[in-house]
């Protein structure tokens, strides 16, 4: 057979295929994707963390801290390229790599209602707030659900079953 070659040694015969040791980029997998679902943001946000983290640790302080002094247009390509350093240079194209890798993650819904679109970390900024919210936010949603809670009483033709399970008065929260 070509490309394989024989063996033979205590054990017996064996075939051995030829390893190509020239590839050596790891294969993470493909990035996880965004379905909307606020209630799977923070697990989509842990794996794209690991995600960037397994590509390159430096891509995660650009999605964190931005990409410094380099100038981008509203679509995120350098204004004047040709002027970059070689730090720049290399800033640039890690910043695009996350920046697609966000791309690639987001539903098109997402993408298209995003104001700043120039910079990962601005992407990466707006989507934050609109799954996980700000701390005003989940202050208000607690609050309500101690306010709903204080409300919960079981009615005179209420069984507990049905109190609980079949007309659920907490639709924030799951019954497992």
């Amino acid at each position: 057979m070509s490309g394989e070659s024989s063996v033979s040694g205590s054990g017996g015969n064996h075939n051995v295929v030829p390893y190509d040791y020239s590839y050596k980029k790891a294969d993470l997998g493909k990035v996880a994707k965004f379905n909307g679902d606020p209630e799977e943001f923070c697990w989509w946000k842990t794996n794209f963390y690991s995600y960037i983290m397994g590509l390159d640790e430096e891509l995660l302080d650009i999605l964190e801290d931005g990409v410094g002094d380099l100038d981008l247009d509203e679509e995120g390509a350098a204004v004047d390229r040709k002027k970059h350093t070689p730090a720049q240079k290399k800033m640039y194209k890690k910043h695009h790599k996350i920046r697609g890798s966000l791309v690639l993650a987001i539903p098109c819904a997402e993408y298209t209602k995003m104001s700043d679109k120039s910079n990962a970390k601005a992407m990466f900024a707006s989507l934050c707030p609109n799954y996980v919210g700000s701390k005003k936010v989940r202050e208000a949603k607690a609050l309500m659900l101690v306010h709903q809670y204080e409300l919960f009483k079981m009615k005179d033709d209420e069984s507990i079953e049905k109190m609980y399970y079949v007309t659920p008065r907490f639709p924030n929260i799951k019954v497992s």
